[in-house]
């Protein structure tokens, strides 16, 4: 069963592929490619603040662990 999904997958994929107006050119037209850029930069943004507070975090227990 899995095989069977893998190719229509493959298929639906190919299919897309093949439409008269590429993906790009609609966000251009209706200018929706400046949302898409502003979520993919806040969404960057987000994860690039998580990843250093965990960092500070981690660094502050491991501080802790080698005083005791």
């Amino acid at each position: 069963m899995r095989k069977y999904s893998w190719t229509l997958m493959l298929f639906s994929l190919h299919t897309l592929a093949q439409d008269s107006m590429p993906l790009d050119d609609f966000f251009y037209q209706n200018q929706k490619i400046y949302v898409v850029v502003a979520v993919l930069l806040i969404i960057f943004l987000l994860l690039i603040i998580y990843l250093i507070r965990l960092d500070r975090k981690i660094t502050q227990i491991e501080k802790n662990q080698n005083e005791a």
